[in-house]
């Protein structure tokens, strides 16, 4: 499933805008759209923050100059260390195995619940998959 290994990695917080909606299919088929245009793609990283115990998911991405005027709420993708697997694939398919790979992760390593699962969209056909652990 993975293309390499899982890794650890630690992360300082990143101030990003974002955009929430409830974490079941048809809110983050809508969700995605309305913020790619909002934010727009050109030098942007994008990622989502799931938070299981809210059951909402977050698209994000890091602020830059002038996004105060984007009118979207300001928020913060937590820091710490995480357990990183890396997924490659067309993007129909390979979103079909995000929720396999978080569960993958989640089996090899102490899971801090208190923060939020990530993806990190590094290209159109590549997701890192970020898991909260302790340290």
């Amino acid at each position: 499933m993975f293309t390499a290994a899982p890794d650890r990695i630690h992360r300082a917080d990143v101030a990003v805008v974002e955009q929430t909606a409830p974490d079941e299919l048809a809110g983050i088929q809508a969700l995605w759209p309305a913020f790619e245009r909002a934010v727009g793609l050109r030098g942007r990283k994008m990622y989502a923050r799931i938070d299981e115990r809210a059951h909402t998911y977050t698209a994000c991405t890091p602020v830059k100059p002038g996004d105060e005027s984007l009118r979207l709420a300001l928020g913060t993708l937590p820091g710490g260390w995480y357990l990183r697997g890396r997924l490659a694939g067309e993007p129909s398919a390979l979103y079909t195995l995000i929720g396999a790979g978080m569960d993958a992760l989640r089996a090899n390593a102490p899971v801090d619940e208190f923060r939020p699962l990530v993806e990190f969209y590094r290209r159109h056909d590549q997701i890192e998959l970020w898991v909260p652990v302790t340290a």
